[in-house]
């Protein structure tokens, strides 16, 4: 289905205003017409003014008013005329009907597809109907429920997105699918699995997560804008028949599942442990190695290779141990 622009005059004004005052003629012309009654005159003109001021309303049911950034997509038994998009006050045929499938569907702040609630005021469900025909052309954020999913290694995590999309073709929109709204959030749910299912959520050895065989150091945790785009690529793929453009898909949150969430913070954390000596242990090497080589090279003192392992050894136990070392001064012969 291609869209259709319609470049209608904003003409909304001028209509009303002669519907005003046809109606202001009739209702004179029927009271002229009363008045000639019992001359046998008038009768042609009562009975048009009276058949007008049944029929005369017929005509308002064109005119519609339309803000900026929204559309009024219509249809003349059941044919697809055009769709509105300019912003202004308008008469169009008062037999086309509008049409909007997501009109009682309502996208919450957390992202949750749902009806609308039943409102109490019927002056308040009247103006939501009429307005819920049009359909809305404004950036808007979908922020759909978290969702359980196993990475690319079995852990399962939790993960949610927040998804900046808008309607650029109301066409498609209303026709190629049965609900836009609900079609968008199913597809944002299935592309994030899709996506996360590639990547592990930390940097694992031998995943290969772009596709080419090649072991890489993508994961979900450190390769977030990766990740991301991923995602709205993925979703833009999917929502395209539907006239909706993704124009951004941020990771709004990250964890693992409580059920392993204890277990992998310890792994963590003996991860951290570990890599923290392997530091440690490099550097005091290191400044072990450059203590002997200067005082080789000054000839400070000269120790065979005994007392050079002693050496090593106490200031590997300073440099290395848990707490600060306490000295024990030998004021005595080092042999």
């Amino acid at each position: 289905m291609k869209e259709i622009v319609l470049n209608n005059k904003k003409n909304g004004m001028t209509v009303l205003l002669i519907i005003l005052a046809a109606y202001i003629l009739a209702i004179l012309g029927t009271v002229a017409g009363s008045m000639q009654l019992h001359q046998g005159k008038g009768v042609i003109l009562l009975i048009v003014c009276i058949v007008y001021l049944c029929i005369g309303w017929i005509p308002l049911c064109g005119l519609t008013v339309l803000k900026p950034q929204e559309a009024l997509v219509l249809t003349l038994f059941g044919k697809y005329v055009g769709t509105l998009k300019d912003h202004g006050f308008y008469f169009v045929n008062p037999f086309c009907s509008s049409v909007n499938p997501a009109a009682k569907t309502r996208l919450s702040q957390s992202g949750d597809v749902k009806h609308a609630s039943p409102i109490n005021s019927d002056t308040a469900a009247t103006a939501l109907e009429i307005t819920g025909k049009k359909i809305s052309l404004k950036i808007m954020t979908l922020c759909n429920n978290r969702q359980k999913i196993n990475d690319c290694l079995g852990n399962p995590i939790e993960i949610g997105i927040a998804v900046t999309w808008r309607i650029v073709d109301t066409a498609k929109a209303v026709f190629n699918v049965d609900n836009y709204k609900e079609f968008l959030s199913l597809q944002c749910d299935s592309a994030l699995r899709n996506i996360v299912r590639i990547y592990p959520y930390d940097v694992a050895s031998g995943v290969d997560t772009t596709g080419d065989g090649v072991a890489d150091e993508g994961s979900l945790r450190g390769s977030s804008e990766i990740v991301a785009a991923r995602i709205r690529d993925e979703i833009q793929e999917r929502v395209n028949e539907a006239g909706i453009e993704i124009i951004e898909a941020r990771i709004t949150y990250l964890a693992y599942a409580p059920e392993i969430a204890a277990v992998m913070l310890q792994r963590q954390q003996a991860s951290a442990v570990i890599d923290a000596r392997k530091m440690i242990v490099d550097g005091a090497v290191g400044m072990v190695e450059m203590a002997l080589e200067r005082l080789s090279e000054h000839e400070v003192v000269t120790l065979d290779e005994e007392r050079k392992a002693a050496m090593v050894s106490n200031l590997l136990v300073v440099l290395c141990g848990n707490h600060d070392a306490q000295p024990i001064v030998n004021t005595g012969t080092l042999y």
